[in-house]
């Protein structure tokens, strides 16, 4: 096919040389792009990271986190989903996602863990059903004859420390939401246990929060991914800011 008209002063394009010069130009474009792009991929500075949270946790890490991390990564974007502790490790084995957040006992031969320093366990009761004279503590033996809200995880070792003092606890609701356990405590139905991290779900004047003592109850927060799975370049930096951030060293 000619691609030139040569004249006698200069040479011209034919049709089909601009058709041509087009696409080439169109080429050369995408496969810089291209090459840009995998570039990116590869150190970090681009492409998508999946996490799995429990509710109480991720409201407690990870806004401040994907902020701080969003600054030095802009191009990274996330993929979050939300679910009970067992449902986010069956996504993590699914490689559905490649980080999980949650407060479950995780298998440390099948996963890499980094785990939070423990925080207290506390009671949110309404100003209008406040138990107890302390203002930042109770004890669990007063909570006898009050109407709880209990997630389930923390179910069994709260029953069988009320039974250790003596009393069986009248467990009103039972639930995995700790937004609805702190929506009931607001309407007055009773008394709800929850991580102390997590009263910035809810700012309300009407809750107050007090620490359960004696026994004194904790929890801590698990950031776990698979051992036999190569994580992304951005998912590596994620896990080295998270550390930075909330790991202090040794």
């Amino acid at each position: 096919v000619k691609l030139f008209e040569r004249g006698s002063r200069r040479i011209r394009l034919t049709d089909a040389g601009r058709v041509l010069y087009s696409r080439v130009e169109s080429i050369l474009g995408m496969v810089d792009g291209t090459v840009r792009e995998i570039t990116e991929i590869g150190t970090g500075a681009k492409g998508s990271i999946r996490i799995g949270t429990i509710t109480t946790s991720g409201a407690m890490i990870l806004p401040d986190l994907i902020s701080e991390f969003h600054d030095k990564y802009p191009n990274i974007t996330f993929e979050i989903w939300e679910a009970e502790g067992a449902r986010i490790l069956e996504l993590l084995d699914s490689h559905i996602i490649e980080i999980a957040i949650t407060r479950t006992q995780v298998d440390n031969l099948a996963y890499e863990l980094l785990v939070l320093p423990n925080e207290p366990l506390v009671m949110v009761m309404n100003k209008n059903f406040e138990i107890g004279k302390d203002k930042s503590v109770v004890e669990l033996a007063a909570l006898k004859n009050t109407p709880l809200i209990i997630p389930l995880r923390w179910k069994s070792i709260f029953e069988s420390n009320c039974r250790k003092v003596g009393f069986e606890p009248d467990i009103f609701c039972v639930s995995d939401s700790v937004v609805q356990c702190m929506l009931m405590v607001k309407m007055n139905l009773g008394v709800a246990m929850i991580p102390m991290s997590s009263r910035k779900l809810l700012t309300d004047g009407d809750l107050i929060y007090k620490q359960i003592i004696e026994p004194e109850m904790k929890t801590h927060t698990v950031v776990s991914w698979l051992k036999n799975q190569t994580l992304s370049t951005a998912c590596t930096h994620f896990i080295e800011m998270f550390k930075k951030m909330y790991i202090k060293e040794k």
